[in-house]
This record gives C-alpha cells, sequence and structure tokens, in this order.
C-alpha cells in the first residue's frame, strides 16, 4: 500500500504519512467557530427524580474545555470535581456535549456564561464520566482553497475513493493531542517520564510559540527565571491561566516540581504522559506506513482487538495472530469485526511480534525508555499502564459538498478518534491551519 509523504510540521509530532495520495485542497480551518461543528454522540444515564446529579447537553462556541469546567465550577459555586464530562473538545468550535452537576437542576440558572447554554436537563444517579461516550459528529467547513473548482471537486473525490477503499484512515493521535499553536505537551510528558520535573515545568511554562501573541512569549521569555516569579504573577496574561497555578504553587513552595504539576486540574496531568505515548504511537503507525504494510489486514505476530457492542474496540481482549488464526483473523478484519493495533507504551505493556513487534521495540529502544518509568513517583495521575490502539480508524456518513467559501465534510467517528486527522488527507495543509 504505497503511502505520500507528509513534509508539513506534523512530521515532527509524528505523523510523517498520508494513506491518500491524490494532491490536497490546502485551506483552513476553523477560520470562524462555526466552521467546525461536534455534536457529541452520547450514552445518557438514566432518569432518576431522585438523582443527585443533574444531566444537561452543554452547547459552548469557542470554549476551551478546561476552562468552561472551571468557571462553570465558580459560578456555581460547586467543586470542580463534581462536574463530569465525557471528553475534552475542541476550543475553536461549537460543540455539545453532555455534563453531569452534583447539584440541583436549578443551580444551572446561576451561570451567565457568554456563548454557553443548557438543554434538556434531568436527574440521574449516575453521574458522566470520562469516556461516556458514543463517539461524534462532524460538520466542517474549509476555507482559503487555492484549487479552482474542477480541480477542487477531483482532489475531494480521490481522496474520498482512498478512504473508502481502506474503509478508514491512519488512526494518528492528531495535532490537538500535542497543542495547535504550540505543540510541546509530548514534550513535557516525556520530561515527566524520564524524571527531569523540573524540565518538564520549565517546558509548559517557558517555551515559546511563533503562534501565540506577542505578549505571551514575552511573558514566556521572563518566566525562564524563577527568581522573577513572585514580580510575573500580577502580569501574567489571563490567557496563560494553567501556568500561572503552577508559577503560583511555586512562589509559595519553590522547588517543588511534583506540587505545581499536581496544581492543575488531574485530566491535563493525564494530558502530559498520554501525549508522549501518542507521539510513540504515531512514530510506529508512521513506519509501518512507511514500509508499505496494510493497516487493515494483519500480519504474522501482529496484536489485534475485536469489536464489541456499539463497534466498540475491546482493548482488553486483545489476541496474537499466528500462521494457524491468520485466515480467519483476516475475515474478521475484513468484516468490521476485528483491527489490528500498535502499541501504547506504558508500565504493562506487552509488544507484538513479527514485523510490527520489530517496529515497536525499534521506537522504544530509541527513545531509551522503560515501561517503569511510566510509574510516576508523586503524580499519579501521570501514571500509565499502557495499551494498544487501532491502527485504522473507521468512520461513517461521509460527505463532503462544494460552497461558495470553500468545502464541508461531515462525518461520525468513535470515541477517542481525531476529525482533523481524517481532514488531513483532504487537506494536506501545514499543521497551523488545523
Amino acid at each position: 500500500m504505497p503511502a505520500r509523504v507528509c513534509n508539513t510540521d506534523e512530521a515532527q509530532i509524528g505523523l510523517q504519512y498520508y494513506l491518500s495520495t491524490s494532491d490536497g485542497t490546502g485551506g483552513r480551518l476553523k477560520t470562524f467557530p462555526e466552521d467546525f461543528r461536534v455534536e457529541e454522540i452520547s450514552d445518557h444515564p438514566p432518569l432518576d427524580d431522585q438523582g443527585r446529579y443533574t444531566i444537561t447537553t452543554v452547547t459552548s462556541n469557542n470554549w476551551e474545555t478546561n476552562r468552561l469546567i472551571r468557571l462553570l465550577a465558580r459560578t456555581m459555586r460547586i467543586s470542580q470535581n463534581r462536574i463530569g464530562f465525557a471528553g475534552t473538545k475542541d476550543k475553536r468550535a461549537i460543540t455539545s456535549q453532555l455534563m453531569s452537576f452534583e447539584a440541583p437542576p436549578e443551580a444551572l440558572d446561576m451561570v451567565d456564561l457568554k456563548d454557553v447554554y443548557f438543554s434538556e436537563p434531568y436527574r440521574s444517579r449516575k453521574p458522566i464520566q470520562i469516556g461516556d461516550l458514543i463517539g461524534n459528529r462532524f460538520h466542517i467547513t474549509v476555507r482559503d482553497c487555492q484549487l479552482p473548482e474542477d480541480d477542487l471537486m477531483e482532489s475531494l473525490r480521490g481522496t474520498a475513493e482512498a478512504l473508502q477503499r481502506q474503509k478508514g484512515f491512519p488512526n494518528f493521535f492528531g495535532v490537538q493531542r500535542f497543542g495547535v499553536a504550540r505543540p510541546i505537551t509530548h514534550r513535557v510528558g516525556e520530561h515527566i517520564v524520564r524524571g527531569d520535573l523540573r524540565a518538564a515545568v520549565h517546558c509548559y511554562l517557558s517555551e515559546p510559540s511563533l503562534y501565540e501573541n506577542q505578549e505571551v512569549r514575552e511573558m514566556r521569555a521572563e518566566l525562564v527565571e524563577e527568581s522573577r516569579f513572585p514580580s510575573l504573577l500580577a502580569s501574567m496574561p489571563k490567557t496563560m491561566s494553567f501556568e500561572k497555578m503552577m508559577v503560583e504553587h511555586l512562589v509559595r513552595r519553590p522547588e517543588d516540581y511534583a506540587g505545581a504539576i499536581r496544581s492543575l486540574p488531574s485530566n491535563l496531568q493525564m494530558m502530559f504522559v498520554h501525549a508522549y505515548q501518542s507521539y510513540l504511537f504515531n512514530l510506529m503507525l508512521s513506519e509501518r506506513m512507511r514500509r508499505g504494510l496494510p493497516l487493515n489486514e494483519p500480519l504474522e505476530g501482529d496484536v489485534v482487538i475485536p469489536v464489541g457492542e456499539k463497534n466498540f474496540p475491546l482493548h482488553e481482549q486483545p489476541q496474537s495472530v499466528s500462521a494457524r488464526n491468520l485466515d480467519l483473523v483476516a475475515r474478521q478484519t475484513r468484516m468490521g469485526r476485528a483491527f489490528v493495533t500498535g502499541i501504547l507504551f506504558g508500565s504493562e505493556s506487552g509488544y507484538a511480534e513479527g514485523i510490527m513487534g520489530e517496529i515497536e521495540r525499534s521506537v522504544i529502544e530509541r527513545e531509551n525508555i522503560q515501561k517503569d518509568d511510566f510509574i510516576v513517583p508523586g503524580l499519579p495521575y501521570c501514571n500509565s499502564k499502557g495499551s494498544r490502539r487501532e491502527l485504522l480508524c473507521n468512520f461513517s456518513d461521509l460527505r463532503h459538498e462544494i460552497v461558495d467559501e470553500g468545502y464541508t465534510v461531515s462525518f461520525s467517528l468513535n470515541k477517542g478518534n481525531y476529525a482533523t486527522c481524517l481532514m488531513r488527507e483532504f487537506m494536506k495543509s501545514d499543521m497551523e491551519c488545523y
């Protein structure tokens, strides 16, 4: 299976190839928040009028999930830990998702945040937790394409046909996993895994990006010197709220870098190490594509996972592929009942065998890391046992249409998959365009 080389900065976070060989449309996502609409396909907790949780659909426009949770908690006068949600969403977008609040429905009346709306609240005994969703529906507009309409349609058709033939697209972790404007999340995670918490904190605080505004870039330059932290606190931009939390902790407790990381929301702490694991996975997937090996057909030594209820991959039931079961497993993957996987390396990971095992081991050996590195003393949210992830991502209801301002693409994905990784197959734009 030939793959097209990626020559943009995405290659630096491991996305080194495209599945489709057609020329990209170019263009840009999220010129306006309404260009990127996400509707969660939810798994609703059961109604119970005596329940202590309020379940409601929250629709927000241009809100980062962690900041939204923080301000909801503040305005409702409850702890952030009493607000549940199934997954983080893109900031520059219009998103609809289920949330739970350990508070009565009338507490929602206290909220008056710009472009935040609640609908269909009800009580339940069960809160929403991370992962409690089926998937997401997307309706995306791409603007600023340079192709004439005939060439644009040919490009769209060619990419769509390639994805339909493969019944999916490479299941990379997308740029949002690492930070679009400032892709350093995996580097923070790498420092944590290697036990250098000071480097992790300084990477998060002071690593600059050309895509941030000048005020933020100047502040990051100032934050290189810890001795200046007390004098900088009052002047830190509002957009650096998480950085400010870390600096406030270090002003109170100098050199307590583990505590500075613990001051962040737990899901953000988890994201650091998960992003590093994601980077390693992307490298492995890219190497399989470079070798021209199939993503949707098993090879001897591969590890596959079956598909269960609601088309969810059953990650806890990995199965090794041998000469004896190869034909059977191949039939299962062709029917969409199983997926070939790659390793998400962690403290309890198991390698594949055969060629994929060789790829996995070579990446980990090159990084010079061990399983025990993913058990991080003092930072329990940064521990990770590891898992496996499908190499190919299925989609459904894929449609595209040329419109005056460019074109639209709509589709549905299971949870944990990245819409931008499907869109990059169409666009093949520079990383900052996603």
